[in-house]
């Protein structure tokens, strides 16, 4: 973030700390619960956010060099991202073109070449068709250069893979990253690697996940044996990015700065600051690394749930760098495990009548605020459609 926007939302929350007030929204509000248990509802989700909005979904050093290839499924879809001779990243439906077996059955790896399983037509890392058995015999006028594989919109940015599902060249990538490139260059997203990455299952609505992090209200009680002890009670502040979120959670440690001036003033050293990327990935960025929260949204009432640690690509050398990088990997899966707990446990419930609707207060304007932006994005949808 620019060093302007760094110091005002220091003076505000060490204001609102000071006062011991919290951030207040003009009004209470609150979200149906239908939206967390429609299979109708998810269906939309599904097309016009997960598929029709860029998103990370790979980041750049899980393809670390020329010929790394990586599967993922997103938004139902199976995909395969590789890295080309010449360093570039893409993404393609991991279907066979031939009789739609899957191409790719490994998880990672690296080669050049990609033979179908069941016919051995094989692709190379730019999709090309390269190899057909049998091919003058039983396919005398196929034009190859129409059987390559199908491309999925992918850009390469800040240390991701952005992924358009919907699309062939991503339209969407420059708009959804408009405006983040301050922040990003504060935490140095460009020069940051994947330590670890821890994965489970979350038997709750995606949207459930989200909320869970996006406000301070919740600390003192659901982390009081992990870091409720260093934050302020119920104190955060939230902006918009468009569609996007950036949430200010400040430590105790804060009010020390008040005595300080403002040049040594540095908001990363206290407090967590989150960045929602609409629509479901969440990025921790902590006083040194950032924890990077992916959701893939299965159904209604599923949610698989990665855990990424990233670290400076620099400090990851010694065995007292790789000690440190996993003891705070643990750290945050453990606190973040308390958040995923009770996600379940609220979606345990939503079906059984006792709530017509979740209530947000006025100091959590954060999750009203990420919902009017689904509910926009889904109008504007249904309304081309």
């Amino acid at each position: 973030m620019e060093r302007r926007t760094e110091l005002e939302l220091t003076r505000e929350l060490l204001g609102l700390a000071q006062s011991k007030r919290a951030w207040l929204d003009e009004s209470v509000s609150g979200n149906p619960v239908s939206h967390y248990i429609s299979d109708e509802r998810f269906a939309a989700e599904q097309e016009h956010l997960f598929r029709a909005l860029p998103h990370p979904v790979v980041h750049s050093s899980e393809l670390p060099e020329p010929g790394s290839f990586l599967r993922r499924t997103v938004a139902g879809l199976p995909l395969l991202f590789t890295r080309d001779k010449n360093g570039v990243a893409h993404a393609w439906l991991n279907v066979c073109r031939h009789r739609g077996t899957r191409l790719v059955d490994d998880h990672s790896g690296c080669k050049h070449r990609f033979s179908c399983p069941y016919h051995a037509w094989t692709w190379n890392s730019q999709g090309e068709l390269i190899g057909v058995p049998h091919e003058a015999q039983g396919f005398p006028d196929m034009d190859r250069s129409k059987m390559g594989l199908k491309r999925v919109g992918c850009r390469e940015a800040y240390g991701w893979l952005w992924v358009q599902a919907n699309t062939e060249d991503a339209p969407g990538i420059d708009e959804a990253l408009a405006g983040l490139a301050p922040d990003f260059d504060w935490f140095g997203a460009s020069d940051l690697t994947l330590q670890h990455s821890t994965e489970r299952l979350g038997r709750a609505n995606w949207k459930i996940l989200v909320e869970g992090g996006i406000e301070a209200y919740h600390f003192r009680v659901a982390h009081r044996k992990t870091i409720a002890p260093y934050f302020f009670d119920n104190l955060s502040t939230y902006r918009s990015f468009g569609t996007h979120l950036r949430s200010v959670l400040a430590k105790k440690s804060l009010a020390e700065l008040g005595q300080q001036p403002e040049e040594s003033w540095r908001l990363r050293e206290h407090s967590q600051v989150l960045y929602t990327l609409f629509p479901m990935n969440m990025l921790l960025v902590q006083s040194d690394h950032v924890a990077w929260i992916q959701l893939e949204p299965l159904s209604a009432n599923e949610t698989r749930i990665r855990v990424n640690t990233l670290v400076p690509a620099d400090r990851i050398e010694t065995p007292e760098d790789l000690t440190h990088w996993q003891k705070n990997h643990d750290i945050t899966v453990t606190t973040l495990d308390e958040d995923f707990d009770i996600g379940e446990s609220i979606q345990s419930g939503l079906a059984s009548g006792a709530n017509e609707s979740l209530t947000f207060g006025r100091f959590e304007g954060a999750l009203a605020c990420f919902n009017q932006s689904i509910e926009q994005v889904l109008s504007s949808q249904s309304a081309k459609t």
